[in-house]
């Protein structure tokens, strides 16, 4: 399952990146493959909100499924993520719901794919509920 991760970023400190980034790396950890939009600016970062919001559709056409950040129900960008994400019939839930589906789900997926490496399997619950934007890193890091 590859999931494309969908929240605020416009008017946030840093852009929100460090709760992007947090997101990304617990859901890699769990064998998910992940599309964080907050890293596809590296190199060269686009110059209008349209000009970001073009890119990510296109990225987010490639995904199966969407993780959603606290406060995606604010955000411009990500309620249109969210709308073409169900017009095409992905799942979209929390990034919560998809820790704590965990690593089990993601190494059937990816064998089922054919996409399965050689990494060590974690079959931990995650066991995380995400409240709101402030406490997201300190609940990433339990």
């Amino acid at each position: 399952m590859k999931l494309y991760l969908s929240g605020p970023m416009s008017g946030l400190p840093n852009h929100n990146v460090p709760a992007f980034n947090a997101a990304a790396k617990k859901l890699r950890a769990k064998g998910y493959r992940v599309v964080n939009p907050a890293e596809l600016d590296d190199g060269e970062p686009c110059k209008t909100w349209e000009d970001c919001l073009r890119r990510d559709l296109r990225v987010l056409t490639r995904c199966s499924a969407i993780a959603t950040l606290p406060g995606w129900t604010k955000s411009r960008g990500a309620l249109l993520e969210i709308h073409v994400a169900k017009a095409l019939a992905f799942e979209v839930h929390t990034v919560g719901y998809y820790l704590r589906k965990g690593r089990r789900n993601a190494v059937h997926q990816a064998y089922a794919e054919g996409s399965f490496g050689s990494r060590s399997i974690d079959y931990g619950t995650g066991g995380i509920e995400l409240l709101n934007i402030t406490d997201f890193e300190a609940v990433l890091d339990e």
